[in-house]
């Protein structure tokens, strides 16, 4: 019996540590040859001389198990590495098959403290660091497509994260840019349907090095699998990656601990119509005002639609 993405190769930025290794180490479980990417820096927030180790360590460890990988070391914020990056499969493998987003950095700090590098370095590693192998991966899928003149197969999952849905003080350059992965996915999807190219994006919880501080009250199980693990996460990345999701496209789903929610895009709450040719204040106001006077104050449109889907950790 085959397995599932057998036959099939796959990028993973970010794959040295954390979530991005368990999803490396699942799409080789499930067949695919890996191309482990990671810059390697030993600071979550992107500092410290970069390392080949964590990546070479991560691909060592799949072909150990009887897998096929190759270590890609370049930071994917940087627009010709991802290329780089993206080449490394195709001459290495074939063909790309499958692209994982999920390297990124944190620098925290409340929006009138941050400094412009710390909303600048952010924005580059995770928003831009996802366009680029995303550029360069569905310009690889078009061109296989036209030469085929036929649809292709190619899978991108990226990574947002539930600081864009919910909001989270401390994190407004992280939270801009994980919304803006999301306007990325969704386009990418419209615009690579008709090559055989599906994006999806997911918000993923797990106990990693980026979010240990977030987690520190939630002690690990002494016995049984973590339900803050990044292996919770994993099979999502891999049933995203299969042929099996091949209807899944454009979509947003939240992961963790046994929970995989699909989001709806925002829909109307309530509307309003002008009496007259347009608005004027003392309408808006005798209009919006009271429907707004029974929420809790500081309570943000986003927060309070997630809260449902919170879970206890147990």
């Amino acid at each position: 019996m085959s397995l599932p993405l057998e036959g099939l190769s796959a990028v993973v930025t970010g794959a040295g540590r954390g979530l991005g290794r368990a999803e490396a180490l699942e799409l080789a479980r499930l067949g695919a040859a890996v191309v482990v990417n990671d810059y390697g820096q030993p600071g979550r927030d992107g500092t410290g001389e970069a390392s080949a180790g964590p990546a070479e360590r991560v691909a060592a460890e799949i072909r150990d198990l009887g897998g096929r990988a190759v270590a890609h070391t370049g930071d994917i914020a940087d627009f010709q590495q991802a290329r780089a990056l993206i080449e490394l499969a195709v001459d290495e493998f074939g063909a790309l098959d499958v692209l994982v987003n999920n390297a990124g950095i944190l620098r925290d700090r409340m929006v009138f403290s941050m400094t412009e590098d710390e909303w600048d370095t952010v924005i580059r590693v995770h928003l831009k660091g996802h366009f680029n192998t995303t550029h360069f991966a569905a310009a690889h899928w078009r061109e296989r497509s036209k030469a085929a003149g036929a649809a292709v197969y190619g899978r991108i999952v990226n990574t947002s994260s539930e600081a864009f849905l919910a909001g989270s003080a401390g994190q407004p350059n992280y939270a801009a840019a994980k919304g803006g992965i999301v306007g990325l996915t969704t386009s990418t999807a419209l615009a690579l349907a008709k090559y055989g190219v599906t994006a999806n994006a997911i918000c993923p919880r797990a106990r990693t090095r980026m979010t240990e501080d977030v987690f520190a009250g939630f002690a690990s199980p002494a016995q049984g699998i973590d339900p803050l693990a990044p292996e919770h996460v994993a099979p999502l990345v891999g049933y995203l990656a299969s042929p099996a999701a091949a209807r899944v496209n454009g979509q947003l789903l939240v992961v963790h601990g046994g929970l995989v929610a699909v989001m709806e895009r925002p829909r109307v709450r309530v509307r309003f119509d002008s009496e007259k040719e347009t608005f004027t204040y003392d309408e808006l106001d005798a209009l919006l005002t009271p429907h707004y006077a029974d929420r809790p104050p500081g309570e943000t449109f986003a927060a309070a639609e997630v809260l449902g889907l919170k879970r206890e950790v147990r």
